[in-house]
């Protein structure tokens, strides 16, 4: 039986900013691990995207839920409002968080990092294209957050 394919792959070839946050979370990796531990973690080495940066807890598994943590200002300022605190769930799924709880239920599945690439449309129906990178942080046994940035912002 073939495996299945991740529905975010992430291509051989990141843009830069996105590349940028990868690079960060590959360099905190101790020894062979998969992934870094969610507390080692320095946004501050990543402060010239910091407003593209949002991070996400994984509270819940049963059901499983994501809730957000940090939100940079620039992703603060395309959603319109504040999200730190509230579940993925609870809030309109719009650009750029549009199919957010999937790509993180699929990283956390294929415990590596996913990318989503969107196409959508703001509220003035105006075309919106971005690029959104989740990667995962390990932490008490489980992935317990994900390190995610927003790339390549701009009206198509």
């Amino acid at each position: 039986m073939a495996s299945a394919s991740s529905p975010f792959p992430l291509p051989a070839a990141l843009p830069e900013d996105l590349a940028r946050i990868r690079d960060h979370w590959n360099s905190l990796k101790r020894g062979d691990a998969a992934m870094p531990f969610w507390d080692d973690v320095k946004l501050s080495a990543l402060q010239e995207i910091g407003g593209q940066l949002m991070l996400l807890d994984s509270p819940l598994d049963h059901p499983q839920r994501f809730r957000f943590n940090m939100v940079g200002e620039e992703v603060r300022h395309a959603y319109a409002g504040n999200l730190v605190g509230k579940f993925i769930d609870e809030v309109p799924a719009r650009p750029p968080i549009d199919f957010l709880a999937a790509q993180a239920s699929a990283t956390v599945e294929a415990r590596s990092p996913t990318l989503f690439a969107g196409d959508s449309r703001d509220g003035g129906g105006r075309p919106l294209l971005y690029d959104r990178l989740l990667l995962p942080l390990w932490g008490n046994g489980r992935i317990e957050m994900l390190l995610g940035g927003i790339g390549n912002m701009r009206r198509g």
